[in-house]
């Protein structure tokens, strides 16, 4: 396969991305948008570890990992990124790791703290798009919020048992959290602790999550946005329902 010699990857990397450098709706010119896109991930958990995972392999040169968990036993049935000795490390310290194997082309930031008012800007104000990964709906509504109000682009999913739903919102121009839910959801309904979860249907959601944002750092395809994308895992169907915006005002927590 012939290139054109005036970008600047370097023959390692031709040959690391060569199998989607051939897609022409990529090319060298998307795999240096690759290479030049800041991405922040919320959560090194079931849904953060394959988007982890795929954001590196594809080449997504800066890649942010916002964790304040350690790794435990029970994570590890769906939290890819973490092995067996790496029970009692930060999670953020463990997919750091990682990601640094799969691809040295990657640089990767740690933020080993729990997300809040208090450093949600701080930590945001680098990256271009923001991936949640997180289980609480309390925290996803306060991701929302500061993503439409510092005008972050956000990829919201969420799973537990056999389902689950993925969104992408452009602030101020598509339908957000607070368009497809009137109140924030409350936390106590459980959690995957509480009801359980199926792996491979995190799995599947992750996948979808991190297609996203290749998607959307590239261009190209069609995005979840004034929709939302369903998945059950026990039925192997997914349903898209239209969301419309009916609440444009930016509300922070």
């Amino acid at each position: 396969m012939l290139y054109n010699t005036h970008m600047t990857l370097s023959e390692d990397q031709l040959e690391r991305y060569s199998r989607q450098i051939i897609l022409p709706e990529i090319g060298l010119e998307g795999q240096e948008k690759l290479l030049n896109a800041k991405v922040l991930v919320l959560g090194a958990g079931g849904l953060g570890s394959s988007v982890l995972y795929y954001l590196a392999s594809s080449g997504i040169g800066t890649i942010g990992i916002v964790d304040f968990d350690k790794v435990d036993l029970s994570n590890l049935h769906r939290q890819v990124i973490h092995f067996s000795h790496d029970i009692g490390e930060m999670k953020t310290v463990s997919a750091k790791e990682k990601i640094e194997n799969i691809n040295p082309d990657v640089k990767v930031i740690a933020y080993q703290e729990k997300l809040k008012i208090e450093n949600i800007e701080e930590i945001f104000k680098d990256f271009d798009i923001v991936v949640d990964c997180l289980d609480s709906f309390k925290d996803k509504f306060l991701v929302n919020d500061y993503c439409l109000k510092l005008n972050k682009k956000l990829i919201h999913a969420g799973a537990i048992g056999f389902e689950g739903q993925v969104m992408t919102i452009l602030p101020g121009k598509t339908a957000s959290l607070r368009d497809l839910f009137l109140d924030i959801p409350s936390d106590e309904r459980g959690s995957c602790k509480e009801i359980g979860v199926l792996p491979t249907g995190v799995g599947v959601l992750s996948t979808l999550q991190a297609n996203e944002v290749l998607k959307l750092v590239l261009g190209i395809g069609e995005l979840y946005i004034d929709k939302v994308l369903k998945y059950n895992a026990l039925s192997g169907k997914f349903y898209e329902f239209k969301v419309k915006t009916v609440n444009t005002s930016t509300k922070v927590l």
